[in-house]
Parts: structure tokens; C-alpha cells; sequence
């Protein structure tokens, strides 16, 4: 075979094997992440599992772990790819401090209903749906919410009416593109990283209906006028700092507004990588947003 028809060969090989692989990757980061995950634990004393149906007809499965009158409460939702179990040891936390909470498994995650992972955009209608419960089940309570990563992001494009009390993002990424791309340049270096990227961004409308330009939590931050804590680990890779200090000035129109850096953390749970810190901070914070002052 002469060697230009063998190099074409070769090149033909290596752009199958590279679509091949983009193919393979969009699969997995959109398919569902279903889990059995059964009744509360005791120790959330009170809890009681629930089912919502959101309004795009998805049904959400979830905990409410009752709490103090005048407290507040909180709406927890988890990371990609994970379930109402990383949020936990948060909800124990609450609830010795008073505060009910709602942890719910995001759709296509958990025992939630879903056939694909959309990065916040439908995941949204499950939190307007956990949202809309939680003011008819707790009337005249103020509300909170902590998402992390994915849960985060599905805050921001939720509607969010009556805005929130309080709202926490930890480790949420800024826009699709920029998510895709840090994710290769930890795996494969920036130069494959801004070559790849491309090849799995193009498969959004064909999977999941949506275009990159749908899926840029930095673009909602705008929409925000409830008190807001943005947290992210100062070693996430996923999320890169600078990224978090760009969603920090894109929610200037939130008139209360508080950035944490998490020293030393990656992309990792904030209150798992330090409880103490965590408790201290996030709790002083939402306790000064959500308890009423007493009469």
C-alpha cells in the first residue's frame, strides 16, 4: 500500500476511534443514574418519604425531615450522578439546628423518574415541583436551598417564584462548554481538551434537544434576588476558581451576596471535606436568612 493511502488510512481510523469515543462518553454522562434507596434512616427523627409530580409529568422521590416552627427550611439536591444520600449527613445537620428539610433525587437519578441526565435544564421542573410543596407544606416558613454541582444548577434555571430566602451554590459549573472542556483537560490535557470538547458539545441536540447556549448557569445568576452564598473548593479543577469568582459577578443583581472559598478542596462535598468549617459558616449564614425573629 503506498504510504499516502496508508497515512489516509490511518487518519480515517483515528477520527472513527476519536467519534467513537465521543459517542461512547455523551452516552454515559447523559444516561440515568437510578438507584433503589429505600426508607429514611432513623435517625432524621419524623422524616417520611414522599413522591412529587413535577410538570412535565416526571415523578420525584424524596424525604421531608420536619423541623422547628420559625426556623426555616431547606431544599437539598444532590450532584450528577448521585442521589438524595449525598445530602444526608446535611439534613441531620438541620435538623439538630432546627430546620426541616427536603432532600429529593433529581430526575433520572435515584429513584426519581427520567431517561436522561439534561445538566440542570428539565431537572429544573422537579425542583419547581419540591419548591411549590414545601411553601404548602410549611406555610409562612421561610425557604431555603443548598444544590451542589448539578443541584445548583437546576436552582438557577428553576422558576424560582416567590424567590427564595436564601439560596447556596456549591461547585456549580458556569456553562456547558466550560464544564466539557475542564473535564477533558483533567483527563487528557488542554490541548486534546480543545479538540475533543467540540465532538461531544454537538451531540446536545441530538441527545438531550438542547443547545449549549441552554445550559449556562452563569447566564441565570442574573435572574437571582435572594440572598446568595456561592461556595466552591480553591482546588476544584472541575469548576476552576476564576470560573467561580465569574459566577460570583454575574449575580451582582442579588442584593446580598457572599462568596466562600473552601481552601484546599476539589470537586468534592463541601460538608463532607470539612463538617466544622461547613456547619459554621454555612449555618451562620442561613440561620441569619431563614429564623424569624421571635415575637
Amino acid at each position: 500500500m503506498p504510504r499516502m493511502k496508508r497515512l489516509a488510512v490511518a487518519a480515517l481510523l483515528m477520527v472513527l476511534a476519536l467519534a467513537g469515543a465521543s459517542l461512547a462518553a455523551g452516552e454515559w454522562l447523559s444516561r440515568p443514574a437510578h438507584r433503589s434507596i429505600g426508607a429514611p434512616p432513623p435517625e432524621l427523627i419524623g422524616a417520611e418519604a414522599l413522591q412529587l409530580r413535577s410538570a412535565d409529568g416526571l415523578t420525584v422521590s424524596g424525604w421531608f425531615v420536619p423541623g422547628r416552627p420559625g426556623q426555616g427550611a431547606v431544599l437539598l439536591q444532590h450532584g450528577v450522578r448521585s442521589n438524595r444520600l449525598q445530602m444526608l449527613a446535611r439534613a441531620r445537620w438541620l435538623q439538630r439546628e432546627g430546620l426541616a428539610s427536603l432532600l429529593i433525587d433529581l430526575p433520572s437519578h435515584g429513584e426519581s423518574a427520567g431517561d436522561r441526565i439534561t445538566f440542570g435544564h428539565r431537572e429544573a421542573r422537579a425542583t419547581e415541583a419540591a419548591l411549590a410543596w414545601l411553601r404548602t407544606r410549611l406555610p409562612g416558613e421561610r425557604l431555603g436551598a443548598i444544590g451542589v454541582s448539578l443541584g445548583g444548577a437546576a436552582l438557577l434555571f428553576a422558576q424560582r417564584q416567590p424567590e427564595l430566602d436564601a439560596l447556596v451554590l456549591e461547585s456549580v459549573y458556569p456553562s456547558i462548554e466550560l464544564a466539557t472542556r475542564n473535564r477533558l483537560a483533567m483527563r487528557l490535557g488542554e490541548p486534546a481538551a480543545q479538540l475533543l470538547a467540540p465532538l461531544l458539545l454537538v451531540q446536545l441536540p441530538l441527545r438531550l434537544a438542547l443547545s449549549p447556549a441552554q445550559l449556562r448557569p452563569i447566564d441565570a445568576l442574573a435572574t437571582v434576588r435572594a440572598p446568595l452564598l456561592i461556595a466552591a473548593g480553591t482546588r476544584d479543577e472541575h469548576t476552576r476558581w476564576n470560573e467561580t469568582e465569574s459566577l460570583y459577578a454575574a449575580a451582582s443583581a442579588s442584593a446580598d451576596r457572599t462568596l466562600w472559598p473552601v481552601p484546599g478542596a476539589a470537586h468534592v462535598d463541601l460538608h463532607a471535606f470539612d463538617a466544622d468549617a461547613y456547619e459554621d459558616f454555612v449555618g451562620g449564614w442561613l440561620r441569619r436568612q431563614l429564623r424569624k425573629a421571635p415575637a
